[in-house]
């Protein structure tokens, strides 16, 4: 095909707030109107006539798989006697969850994969229990994160008879003993109003080998709909339990409740985090309460007010963005720069010592348990797959990169631009040092999500072939604090922006790329990111790869678990809110006649975070607008990305990264 499919336009015009704002491509927002699965499949077969004829595919195709075939590593987990991690090896479609114990090698206790034909079938998330002997597993499939829960028994790997539907993102604790859980899980279907089935998360009490039907509701009736459980635990003598509810992403609260008492607020309402756990009998907190770059402090039970909190490491110049408490010790994991650095500190926070690191490295799991004597990291850099060593020891896993990659061949370092405003950018450039070649820029900046030195393997054939990876720090992110965060939300989301404008113009000024070579991508947010980018200055970039992005900013709400964002958006049922939104919102800022460069769009139809009708939409109006490439890949049985298997992983970076090879060589 040499042109994509011709797309109807209804243009609905709505006035919001006294603007005018018209939406040609509404209709697309279904996704399973009969009409718009067809053009999904006709831009998909349009896309395909592309995308299948670039120069260098099969080379890139196969690099890539070698490069994913080897693997992935997960953080991790000592409990009692057990460590428990999830790792994908060579030759695997989806990460399994393993167990170790003492010097004997790890086993497998669950292998998501073979439960699908297509290998779909994967692991959203576990929870071991304090003493290691049941762990709880949320599985899905087709990338949809609608988890099941299911209990395994350690010891024997037995696969224990519950099956709890709805427990998506579920917050999971074990009762001394082992005996119940509490977990968290969405409404029964039509127990709540038709659009709201992602929200009104409840967290109930299941007794081990009971119908589950039977469970008892034990917190959450009459609360805001949003409210969002993120975690659970109970203190070693079961006295205590705790939850900490999400609130948007700005905000938690912390109940407390007593044996057999109800759950009661000992921190509610101010726009600030704490996230509250037992450790043993120790009820600490990562806060940023008063401490915009966050401390660790302890919280007495019986003297919960915040004044009454005893601080264990206090707050720094650096953002504390971790803790983990073992037998004897505490770490505690910084950024320093958006680099990771641990430390060591007594129980009593007194600091004993710091952990030696690679230069440029992330801690992407610190493992320790009052259960456990063993502490233990797992890091990544940008050129080194994942490692877990045990501190005091020597490595216990490793992934090696692919062969004939060689780290060293791909200097690391890191330098800073100055944003419209002159704020200070850092980018860390990985690649060729010096001349101008192909490049590819990517951020995030939002929702207190830092960018930090990460193993990606499907950036291999990039690197390998002269590419320059430049990775962006940007304001909306952790990097640095709170603060940091806050200078990249609501009314401030143009500053993330610019900040990314300008970290593509140093790239420009410093001689390593020019307009035509430079490439930028970015997910979810960041697909926002490199839409709104794309529309403020089209001229500065070779080509777009938009990923699973948000891109109508004035309906984005309206979807899927979209109500969730507006604390870090913005609603646009508020006028001034509104302003901020209109002003930016990719989809809206699209002018015919506009040379904007070629695009590839991407998204999955079970994504169950950004609903695919961002990019249909966007798809529709660039192709309308201009006469550059415009491509649109919508993947079946896949969603916002988790869970997806390896195959699907190859052939998808086979597109993306064949596109961007191709657009910014010419």
């Amino acid at each position: 095909m040499d042109q994509p499919p011709e797309t109807r336009i209804d243009d609905v015009v709505e006035v919001i707030h006294g603007v005018e704002v018209h939406d040609p491509y509404r209709w697309l927002e279904d996704g399973q109107a009969p009409a718009v699965r067809e053009w999904s499949a006709a831009q998909n077969r349009y896309t395909r006539s592309v995308l299948d004829e670039l120069p260098g595919r099969e080379a890139v195709r196969a690099r890539l798989a070698q490069a994913v075939d080897r693997g992935a590593l997960g953080a991790s987990i000592p409990r009692g006697r057990y460590r428990f991690f999830s790792r994908r090896d060579p030759g695997r479609d989806q990460a399994a969850l393993h167990v170790a114990e003492g010097g004997a090698p790890p086993r497998l206790l669950l292998d998501p994969a073979p439960l699908s034909a297509d290998a779909a079938t994967a692991i959203d998330w576990w929870t071991p229990s304090p003493d290691g002997e049941l762990v709880c597993v949320g599985v899905s499939e087709a990338g949809s994160e609608e988890s099941t829960l299911t209990l395994l028994r350690t010891s024997t790997g037995e696969t224990l008879p519950e099956r709890i539907p709805r427990c998506r993102w579920s917050a999971v604790g074990f009762e001394p003993g082992g005996r119940a859980i509490l977990y968290s899980r969405q409404p029964d279907p039509g127990s709540v109003p038709a659009g709201e089935e992602m929200y009104h998360r409840h967290v109930w009490r299941h007794v081990l080998g009971t119908d589950p039907s039977q469970d008892v509701k034990v917190f959450g009736e009459g609360r805001d709909k949003l409210d969002f459980p993120a975690s659970i635990s109970f203190s070693l003598d079961g006295r205590w339990a705790v939850i900490v509810v999400g609130q948007g992403w700005d905000r938690t609260s912390v109940f407390l409740a007593e044996r057999d008492g109800d759950f009661e607020a000992i921190f509610e309402g101010p726009a600030k985090e704490v996230h509250a756990w037992f450790a043993g009998d120790r009820l600490l907190a990562l806060t940023n309460l008063e401490a915009p770059n966050y401390r660790l402090v302890e919280i007495d039970p019986e003297r919960s007010r915040p004044e009454c909190w005893t601080e264990l490491v206090p707050e720094s110049d650096h953002v504390l963005v971790d803790a983990a408490v073992g037998a004897g010790a505490i770490l505690a994991h910084h950024l320093v720069d958006a680099r990771s650095r641990v430390t060591r500190h007594r129980l009593d926070g007194a600091p004993a010592g710091e952990i030696e690191l690679p230069d440029f490295s992330t801690v992407t799991g610190l493992g320790a348990h009052p259960s456990s004597e063993r502490f233990l990291l797992t890091v990544e850099t940008f050129t080194r797959p994942a490692f877990t060593l045990e501190i005091g020891g020597s490595e216990v896993e490793r992934l090696d990169p692919p062969a004939g990659f060689d780290p060293g061949s791909y200097p690391v370092r890191q330098v800073r631009c100055l944003s419209r405003d002159g704020t200070e950018v850092p980018i860390f450039l990985v690649g060729r040092e010096s001349g101008p070649g192909p490049t590819l820029l990517t951020g995030y900046g939002g929702f207190n999500i830092s960018r930090t030195p990460l193993w990606t393997p499907v950036v291999v054939p990039f690197l390998e072939a002269g590419g320059l990876l430049a990775v962006s720090c940007l304001r909306g992110g952790g990097e640095y604090g709170e603060a940091w965060h806050r200078a990249g939300m609501l009314g401030n989301k143009q500053n993330v922006f610019d900040d990314f404008l300008a970290a593509a113009e140093w790239l420009i000024q410093a001689g390593l790329t020019t307009p035509g070579t430079l490439g930028i991508t970015g997910g979810s947010n960041g697909g926002l990111l490199v839409g709104a980018a794309l529309t403020q200055r089209p001229e500065l970039f070779g080509c777009v790869v938009c990923r699973v992005p948000l891109l109508d900013m004035v309906r984005y709400q309206r979807f899927k678990v979209a109500e969730l964002w507006a604390a870090e958006y913005g609603s646009a049922a508020d006028p001034e809110q509104f302003g901020w939104l209109y002003s930016y919102s990719p989809y809206h800022k699209v002018r015919d006649g506009v040379a904007y460069p070629p695009t590839l769009i991407t998204t999955g139809e079970e994504d169950a975070r950004v609903d695919p009708m961002h990019a249909r939409k966007m798809a529709a109006r660039l192709q309308s607008a201009g006469d550059a490439p415009v491509l649109l890949r919508v993947e079946r049985r896949a969603g916002h990305g988790q869970g997806k298997p390896a195959a699907k992983v190859v052939a998808e970076e086979t597109d993306i990264w064949s596109f961007l090879l191709s657009e910014l060589r010419r």
